[in-house]
Formats: structure tokens, C-alpha cells, sequence
């Protein structure tokens, strides 16, 4: 058998926003504390407020479509009520119908005007959509009806930010530093601004003066050196980071910061003692040390160092973490950089028994076995499945491997499994699978079975070019939908112009259609571009496409060829003894 190369993502934030403003008012079903211009009777009430609770209960339950219809029963209803018009403009954002959402949460206010809640989401979309001059209308009208939300002040500053106000935005936050006194966050709020309007000294001010509130704590010092660091004044950096090592030459963010200061220097050999310093001492926590470690790889890795020279800190860790696990992750993959495959699969081994349900040391133990162990694959791929029954790509690596022993039904198991068990939000893989399981299908000879899963798969991606070619010529050689399968392959060869196998196929699909000239062409580029790894697959395609377009004798040639590379055809060998094209059956 001739076979082809193998809504709602922010409504979490929305509705949560959403539940505060509804329990925060809901004491009644009359939620709304504005002027309303539609008064309803007991009946419409009791209606009403069914349609409402209805919905709110299916959006907690997940079933959004539900939800919307109830709340759109409730809007005909009562088109004044603020909760019903919040919720709608919840579900126009989410579904990315902003105008629609501006103008339902716009309305919401308007009936319910001091409802913090309502005014924050309009607030908030406002800034989205750049109209920053209503966000900062409605945060300055919230400032005056609940002077207590402090948080409104950042909010301000902002949006008063991001319509270019840098100075407004200033003094939104000195009018918080005067009623909460001076934060880390509002000073490094303002410390950038300062520098957006080029004003360093008042930029670096900001940083001092949490310095002087703080003057123990060497974050803040060490914070400062490296803003200056970053502002390309190494003397006053070391400076503070001097000033820091007064305070606690141990702090690890020191460490760090010293090493930035010698690379910025050009001092490198002083970066690399920092850090071997601090590893092999015993102050730093494990985390940090793990931390320098990494830097200390970049570095060599970045300077074109020997690897190598990371070995010995190595050891000197495990001795003082001996059940630190990670360590032998990170070692294993520094091995691998240093091309010690197997003391590099003695770490992951020894990483993947202590911590069975990760899966990155299952993944890069697959990477040293992949392509040829194919043993190996499936040894760690179904260890793998045991621990971590929801994780995909070892179903698909698992299935990939009997594929390749020619397990077919074996393969397809694993693939169906992997997609009744595996937890598969991508889309895109999902298609995969599905592709892998319709290929599976063909070679066990249920070609209905197969053409589904193709459809399937090519419904969650149109552009999956492997189903694409698959489908596509198993088409042309049941000589069906060939209109269809000619669309199909020529999505493949406009996308890899080059790829022998897409440009075959659709050369072969042109053929089986009559276009025997056309298809020539394209099955002549087929061998032009596989040429370093001849297929006797496209050779004797080429043979049958010169044969019919009177060219005997080439077509013999190739056919010749095609029979030298291994060809399984059914057809060759009478092809080679008559010298004619014999239609497969």
C-alpha cells in the first residue's frame, strides 16, 4: 500500500467582577437603585425574576448560550434593569462585540449611576477601547462618592497615563502617598513617569525616598543601584550595591546585581567568581543557589566558555542538597549541551522516579530516544501514561512509535485513548490526533472510518496540511471526490511549493482527474525535489505520467528505478515486463 508522510477565555475575570456588583446589591429582585422607566406588575415580575436567577444559574454551571438567551428574555422584559444590561455587556465583551458592550454597561450606569461596580467594568472597557477621557471621568466621579477605595487613585493615575497626562498622573499619586503614606508601588509608579518626562533626579528621588523609610532593608538599596544600572551609571550603582553589602552582604538579589554590574563593566572573570562564590558557599538558600546556577550557565554559554567548568558546582551542590531532584534536571540538560547523552539520562531518571508526575523528565528522556529507540519511546511513554493519564503528547509519542512497528490497530487504540483520556484544549493538536487515527483507519481497511476522522480533524484546523495530503490521495486512488481532493491538495502545494510528497500528490490527484499533461508537471518537480532522498512511490508515478503522455521508453526508466529503490506495487512488475501503464486496482 502506497503510504503518505505521517469562548470565553476572560469570562472567569468578567463574571467574578460581575458576581461582586450582583451580591453586593441583590437584596431584592428591584436591584437597581436609579431612576427606572419601566415599572412592571406582579406577573411581569415573578417572570421576570425567573428568566433572571435561570440565567445567572447557567452561567455559573458553564452553559453560556443558555445563560444569554434567559438574559435576553429578561431585557425584553425590562430594559431599564442595570443588572440585566451589566450581564449582556458582559457577554458582548467577552464575544468581543465591544460596541455593543460599551453601549449596554453605558446604560447599566445610567440606571444604576453610584454602582461602583458597574462603573469600574465601563470604566475599564472605556480604557480598552482608548477612550481614556470617560475612564478618567468615571474614576474621578468614584473618587468623590467612595473616597475610602484607595485603589481608585492608581486607577486614575493610569488612565491618565495612558492618554499622555504624565503630571496629572503624578499628582493622582501624590494624592494617595498623602492619605496612605509612601508604597513601593506608588513610588516606582511615579520613579516611571519621572523618567517618561525625563525627569531623572525626581525619577531616582522616589527610590530614596523609600530608602529613608526602609533604611535597613537592603531591597531598596539594591533596587536603586540597579535602576542606575540600568540608566548607564555604573559608579553610582556599586554605590548602593556597596551601600547594600553594609546592610546584608548575603542578599542574594546583591549577588545577582553584582554580577549584572561586572558584565556591564566588561569585567567578565569578576562575574563568574561572584557567582562560583555564592554556589559554593553556604548562606544561599537552595533556590537561590539553583537561580545563580542557571545565570552562571548563560554566561559561559553567552562568553563561548567551556561547559565543562559548571561540572564541579555541580557536585559541590549535590552533596549539600542530596535530595534536591532538580539539581539532576538542570545537570542532565547541561550534559546534554555537553553531548553526554547517557550520564545525561541517568539525571532525567533519577529526576523522573523522585518526581514521577512531571512530565519534563518523561519528555527530555524521550528526547534522547527519539527517533531510533523506538523501545525506549514506548517504555517511557507508557511509564509516563501510568503516572500522568491526562497528558497528550505521550499518547501521541506512544502511538507515533507502534505506528512505526506497524501496530496499526495497536497505534489506534492509543490514539482513541488518548482522546477519551488526555486533557486536549489545542485545537490544533486535537486535529492531530484525529489525522493519526484516520490514517490508522485506511491502513486497517475501514476507509469510511478514516474519511470521518479526516473530516473531523480538518474541522478543527482547515489548514492541517498532513490530513490535507492524506485525504486528498486516498481520494484519488478510491477515485472519488476527485473535485474535492484537487482543492484539498492544492491548499498543501501552495503552502510548501517544495515538499516532493504534496507537490506528488497532487500531481497524482490531476492525473486520476485526466489532466495528464499538468499533472506531469507537477510530478516531475516532485522528483526534482526529492532527489536527495529518492521515494519509488513518486518514481512510479513518473513512469505512469510519461507513459500516458507518450514518453514508453522514459517511463520504463523510472519505473526501473522505482523498482530498485524497494517498491511494494502490486503493479510495477507487470509495468516492467510489458512496458505499459497498468491502471491499480
Amino acid at each position: 500500500m502506497y503510504q503518505k508522510q505521517s469562548l470565553f477565555l476572560n469570562s472567569f475575570t468578567l463574571t467574578f467582577f460581575l458576581f461582586c456588583a450582583f451580591f453586593a446589591n441583590a437584596q431584592s429582585t428591584h436591584l437597581s437603585t436609579g431612576k427606572k422607566e419601566i415599572v412592571l406588575n406582579e406577573k411581569e415580575q415573578r417572570k421576570f425574576d425567573y428568566y433572571f436567577y435561570e440565567g445567572i444559574n447557567s452561567k455559573v454551571q458553564g452553559k453560556y448560550d443558555e445563560a444569554f438567551d434567559y438574559l435576553q428574555h429578561c431585557y425584553s422584559i425590562d430594559s431599564t434593569n442595570a443588572n440585566v444590561l451589566t450581564e449582556l455587556g458582559t457577554f458582548y465583551n467577552v464575544l468581543d462585540e465591544k460596541s455593543k458592550a460599551l453601549d449596554f454597561l453605558k446604560k447599566a450606569v445610567k440606571y444604576d449611576p453610584k454602582n461602583y461596580y458597574y462603573n469600574m467594568m465601563l470604566a475599564g472597557l472605556n480604557k480598552e477601547l482608548g477612550k481614556n477621557q470617560d475612564a478618567i471621568d468615571i474614576y474621578r466621579f468614584l473618587l468623590k462618592e467612595y473616597p475610602s477605595k484607595l485603589e481608585l487613585y492608581m486607577q486614575l493615575s493610569q488612565a491618565y497615563a495612558d492618554s499622555g497626562e504624565l503630571q496629572k498622573a503624578i499628582d493622582a499619586l501624590n494624592e494617595l502617598e498623602n492619605i496612605s503614606g509612601v508604597s513601593e508601588t506608588t513610588a516606582l509608579s511615579k520613579f516611571q513617569l519621572y523618567s517618561m518626562l525625563n525627569q531623572k533626579e525626581k525619577a531616582f528621588m522616589e527610590i530614596e525616598n523609600i530608602i529613608a523609610q526602609n533604611p535597613d532593608d537592603p531591597r531598596y538599596i539594591v533596587l536603586l543601584g540597579d535602576l542606575y544600572l540600568q540608566d548607564d551609571q555604573p559608579d553610582k550603582a556599586i554605590y548602593y550595591y556597596n551601600r547594600a553589602k553594609e546592610v546584608d552582604p548575603d542578599y542574594p538579589n546583591l549577588i545577582l546585581s553584582m554580577v549584572n554590574y561586572y558584565e556591564k563593566t566588561g569585567n567578565r572573570e569578576a562575574a563568574e567568581e561572584e557567582l562560583r562564590k555564592a554556589i559554593a558557599g553556604a548562606e544561599i538558600d537552595a533556590e537561590t543557589k539553583i537561580q545563580l546556577l542557571t545565570r552562571y550557565i548563560d554566561i559561559l554559554l553567552q562568553n563561548k566558555r567551556d561547559i565543562k567548568l559548571v561540572n564541579p558546582l555541580f557536585e559541590t551542590l549535590f552533596d549539600q542538597y542530596p535530595n534536591n531532584t532538580f539539581l539532576n534536571l538542570i545537570y542532565g540538560n547541561v550534559l546534554l549541551l555537553q553531548e553526554n547523552k547517557e550520564e545525561a539520562w541517568k539525571q532525567f531518571e533519577i529526576y523522573t522516579k523522585a518526581n514521577p508526575a512531571d512530565p519534563v523528565g518523561y519528555e527530555q528522556m524521550l528526547r534522547l530516544a527519539l527517533p531510533d529507540s523506538i523501545d525506549k519511546i514506548i517504555e517511557i511513554t507508557e511509564e509516563a501514561i501510568k503516572h500522568i493519564p491526562d497528558a497528550p503528547q505521550f499518547y501521541f509519542y506512544l502511538g507515533a512509535a507502534k505506528y512505526q512497528q506497524e501496530k496499526y490497530k495497536e497505534a489506534l487504540d492509543v490514539f482513541e485513548e488518548g482522546l477519551k483520556s488526555a486533557k486536549i484544549d489545542n485545537p490544533l493538536l486535537k486535529s492531530d490526533f484525529y489525522g493519526q487515527i484516520g490514517d490508522l483507519y485506511y491502513f486497517l481497511g475501514n476507509k469510511e472510518a478514516a474519511f470521518e476522522n479526516y473530516e473531523k480533524a480538518l474541522k478543527l484546523n482547515p489548514q492541517n496540511l498532513h490530513v490535507l495530503n492524506n485525504y486528498s490521495y486516498y481520494l484519488s486512488l478510491e477515485k472519488k471526490d476527485l473535485d474535492k481532493a484537487e482543492q484539498m491538495s492544492s491548499i498543501t502545494v501552495k503552502a510548501e511549493p517544495t515538499n516532493p510528497t504534496f507537490l506528488d500528490t497532487y500531481g497524482w490527484v490531476l492525473f486520476m482527474q485526466g489532466a495528464y499533461t499538468t499533472a506531469r508537471i507537477y510530478i516531475e518537480n516532485a522528483v526534482k525535489y526529492s532527489e536527495e532522498e529518492p521515494s519509488a512511490e513518486i518514481l512510479e508515478h513518473y513512469g505512469d505520467v510519461l507513459y500516458v503522455t507518450g514518453k514508453p521508453e522514459k517511463a520504463l526508466e523510472q519505473w526501473k528505478k522505482a523498482k530498485e529503490l524497494g517498491s511494494d506495487s502490486k503493479t510495477l512488475d507487470e509495468k516492467i515486463r510489458t512496458g505499459k501503464y497498468i491502471e491499480a486496482k
